[in-house]
């Protein structure tokens, strides 16, 4: 309802709201927001959200049907497993050029990436690869291996 310069206003009439206190308003409004929507995310702090990594100890059972010298690769695991006439054996998938994951082929390993390659043993067969793949420490406990990912053993160290 537009009121003329000569009508007389109601007492009843609410007041206009001048633009500047409508300002404010909003102005406080969105603070208010801002402040409740960073409370909310502080209330996320507590809780980690890093995703736990899988143990670097872990237990493994051979398949029965695995062919003498054929690796093993364990499922969402780094490592290939060997079973062999003088034991069971351990070796890393990661080159050790760059940190790739190695793929098992005819010859040992390839590593996709730079086209590293070793042998089944770990041994570098060719470069850019300075080292060879390290084995890892494995240990029997009643019939289980566990392989230990954390542990480098010598080259040749079997269970």
């Amino acid at each position: 309802m537009t009121t003329h310069p000569n009508e007389k206003r109601s007492r009843f009439d609410p007041e206009p709201m001048p633009r500047r206190d409508f300002l404010g308003l909003a102005a406080i409004g969105s603070m208010l927001a801002a402040f409740g929507l960073s409370m909310l995310g502080m209330l996320k702090l507590p809780k980690a959200a890093v995703s736990a990594s899988p143990a670097k100890k872990f237990n493994v059972s051979l398949p029965d049907t695995l062919p003498e010298g054929e690796a093993f690769i364990p499922p969402g695991r780094n490592v290939a497993v060997f079973r062999d006439k003088e034991g069971v054996f351990a070796i890393s998938t990661v080159c050790t050029h760059l940190g790739c994951i190695v793929k098992t082929s005819a010859n040992g390993f390839d590593c996709p990436c730079h086209g590293s390659g070793f042998t089944r043993d770990g041994t570098v067969r060719k470069g850019p690869a300075p080292t060879p793949l390290p084995w890892l420490k494995v240990s029997m406990n009643g019939g289980t291996l566990t392989v230990d990912e954390d542990t480098k053993v010598k080259s040749g160290t079997k269970v």
